[in-house]
């Protein structure tokens, strides 16, 4: 039997519907909020192996059929998980994860699939609120529900969750979620926001979260769900006093050795003396197994440096807001465009800048109309920057999403297409990491920004600050900027923020505490704030602005626009005119369908030629203007002067010079070259110009001139347009 429940929300009614599809689910909600129709299901069983992590898995995808459309290729069949179906599924797992009961490792899947979209509400929302919704029907040992909202901003005021219409007009963006008590990840972009409207935003989302969980509550009422059963998985509570009693003080001492080698070395030795102990190898059936000794240490280590960060210090002595020792480099490889070393304490990031002409704008296909992206920003993390080795791969998941934090970060301080039409890529390698590498990232893709020369409207710098609560009194807990990673392991929180000395322009926040209030939210951002100038500082300290030139070994980039009708004699029949431009000077030209020209090259001249070659192709005549042509034809009444590649105009006999004129050919033959202004161009489009004016002085010698009249038209472009002779 189908179980409904509905609610409008944004002016757009938001159902969610179990019962009707997909019964073998142990959790099935069909969720729909105007025409666009996600479906989300649970399954769980048993792990059938021993791992050290809780096996949930999340899976979302948009199928093209839901937005009209057939996929591209050859093979017509959606493939791997685009970039934006990695990303929600990193959204769908974030406010989740943290509410499992702590003992449950059961593996769990959950699998959302898109299935119709208005191409106006984005499903990533109803993925998450259906994944929140099928594990509540489930019975699976949850602590949610949870909420989840966006907010946008339209005339200054806040709108809740923006179609794609409306982030046209503004790209605030801000996703909330959480369970009741407070909100556990937050996702922005914007431009140069201030901490008070996206405090404002936070809060605003968080209220309809309620109303998203009032909408779950009441389904699980009417369904009323059998609990999940499951085995539990424990460290025995004698093994936890064992290691305390054992290792305490040990792992304090080692918690306050500053670099994170030797403090690793350390807690690796007490690692190995534990497992020896309590689960040797030589024993056929040990005590405790190796989960346990591990978890057991793991535990105890969150312990013991909780409640030192809690009474003052941290591992590495630092005060609570204070950011690690900075490094800043500029121009550090010869032949990029633009280079950077970025580092913060034992995190670095090389961050390289490449400027590419239109043909390398990447094209993206997908449930929306297909579009192009100038502006790229791909994250690497090889194993030799935390000391490991294993195999390299593609990008997974944590790649693709620190990427994506960096990118949107940087992207509302990318210069307009106007004023700067490069296609940029920006590729940023981890050289080390222990803390934050997302947030170095947009540092160091920054600095290679400005070291490229790219005209950025304000630097952006980022910083991840971290929190402990006290367990046994939870209104005591500390705020620590720029956190390393046994402080994020250990922690509570992992709150991203980045942005110029303005204002934020991206937010990535992780919480493993089931949330945070909205006064530790402000406290964040004005902690964060206060980071973010000290790094600014240190880097426009190093390079106060973008390069006045570009990289010389950066390509050459001019644009035109021209009337679409010309498009055609840009391009010549079957490409002929616009091949022979670029073999001759060497660049590479893009015509768009709306007239825009794009002229690559790799030296300035050519790109200089190539486009004084398509101005004289599509200029026009003017009135007034002296031009240099070539004669092309004579008759008996005047000459045909050709002024501009393919076009002509009539010199009449009376206009040929001052004093009487018998025959043409006694002034000038087929080939010469002469100095002649406009005199006219009548409504057919036909031009009538003057010799006379120019050799009597009549004031035509101070009239402009069209660029590149100096030099005679070539003569060898074809289908040239003569007019119509007549006396």
């Amino acid at each position: 039997m189908a179980i409904r429940v509905e609610r409008e929300i944004g002016g757009r009614v938001l159902s969610l519907e179990t019962g009707r599809v997909a019964r073998q689910a142990h959790g099935a909600v069909w969720v729909q909020y105007a025409d666009t129709v996600v479906l989300a299901t649970v399954l769980s069983a048993p792990s059938r192996r021993e791992i050290d992590f809780f096996p949930l898995y999340v899976d979302y995808r948009e199928a093209q059929y839901s937005a009209g459309k057939i996929p591209g290729g050859f093979f017509k069949r959606e493939g791997r998980p685009s970039t934006k179906e990695i990303l929600t599924c990193r959204m769908i797992d974030r406010p989740i994860r943290p509410l499992f009961v702590k003992d449950f490792q059961n593996e769990v899947q959950i699998q959302c699939m898109v299935l119709s979209t208005d191409n106006q509400n984005d499903p990533d929302l109803l993925a998450i609120i259906g994944s929140a919704a099928s594990l509540a029907v489930s019975g699976a040992p949850f602590h949610g529900p949870i909420g989840v909202a966006k907010i946008g901003r339209k005339d200054g005021e806040y709108i809740v969750n923006p179609t794609y219409d409306d982030l046209m007009e503004d790209p605030f963006l801000l996703l909330v979620a959480g369970p009741r008590e407070a909100p556990n990840m937050v996702e922005f972009e914007g431009n140069e926001a201030a901490e008070d409207i996206v405090a404002g935003a936070i809060e605003k989302g968080f209220e309809i979260c309620g109303t998203v969980m009032d909408m779950i509550d009441e389904l699980v009422a009417k369904v009323q769900p059998t609990p999940m059963e499951y085995e539990p998985r424990l460290v025995p509570e004698e093994l936890e006093a064992a290691l305390a009693g054992k290792f305490s003080d040990r792992i304090r001492q080692a918690k306050q050795i500053t670099g994170k080698i030797e403090r690793g070395e350390a807690l690796s030795a007490i690692k190995e003396e534990a497992m020896a102990e309590f689960c040797p190898e030589d024993v056929d059936e040990p005590s405790y197994t190796p989960w346990q000794v591990d978890e057991g240490l793991f535990r105890l280590q969150g312990k013991v440096q909780r409640k030192l960060i809690l009474d003052g210090t941290r591992p590495d002595g630092r005060a609570m807001d204070e950011v690690r020792p900075l490094g800043v480099e500029v121009g550090v490889l010869p032949r990029t465009h633009g280079s950077a070393i970025f580092a913060r304490g034992e995190t670095q990031a090389l961050a390289t800048t490449t400027l590419g002409t239109p043909r390398d704008e990447q094209i993206i296909d997908g449930l929306l109309e297909e579009y192009k992206k100038k502006f790229m920003l791909h994250y690497n993390f090889p194993p030799f920057c935390v000391g490991e080795i294993r195999p390299i791969r593609g990008p997974g998941r944590r790649e693709i999403g620190h990427g994506a934090l960096a990118e949107k970060s940087l992207q509302c301080v990318m210069p307009q297409v106007e004023d700067f039409p490069y296609t940029i890529r920006i590729v940023a390698d981890m050289l080390e990491s222990n803390g934050s590498t997302s947030m170095a990232t947009v540092c160091g893709g920054t600095l290679s920004l400005m070291d490229a020369g790219v005209p950025i409207k304000a630097p952006v710098a980022g910083i991840s600050i971290g929190m402990v609560s006290d367990d046994d009194d939870p209104g005591r807990y500390v705020l620590l900027t720029d956190i390393m990673g046994e402080e994020d392991y250990h922690g509570d929180m992992d709150f991203k923020i980045a942005g110029t000395a303005e204002g934020i322009t991206g937010i990535q926040l992780d919480m493993k505490a089931r949330g945070i209030s909205h006064e530790r939210m402000r406290k964040t951002l004005e902690q964060a704030r206060q980071a973010r100038q000290v790094i600014l500082k240190a880097m426009t300290d190093v390079i106060p602005a973008p390069r006045a030139e570009l990289n010389k070994y950066a390509p050459r980039l001019l644009i035109l626009r021209i009337d679409t009708d010309k498009i055609g004699k840009v391009i010549g029949p079957g490409g002929k005119t616009i091949n022979r431009i670029q073999e001759e000077t060497g660049a590479t030209i893009d015509v768009e369908n709306d007239g825009t020209i794009y002229i690559g090259c790799a030296d300035a001249e050519g790109a200089e030629r190539a486009k004084a070659e398509i101005e004289g192709l599509t200029a026009e005549a003017v009135i007034g203007r002296i031009y240099t042509g070539k004669v092309v034809s004579i008759t008996d009444f005047g000459a045909f002067i050709e002024i501009l590649p393919g076009q002509d105009g009539l010199c009449h006999v009376s206009e040929l010079s001052n004093e009487y004129v018998k025959k043409v050919t006694d002034v000038v033959n087929l080939g010469d070259t002469v100095d002649v202004k406009v005199i006219n161009i009548d409504d057919q489009g036909r031009v009538k110009l003057s010799r006379k004016v120019l050799m009597a002085g009549e004031g035509g010698q101070q009239e402009e001139r069209p660029s590149g009249s100096d030099s005679p038209p070539s003569g060898q472009h074809k289908g040239r347009r003569h007019h119509k002779r007549h006396g």
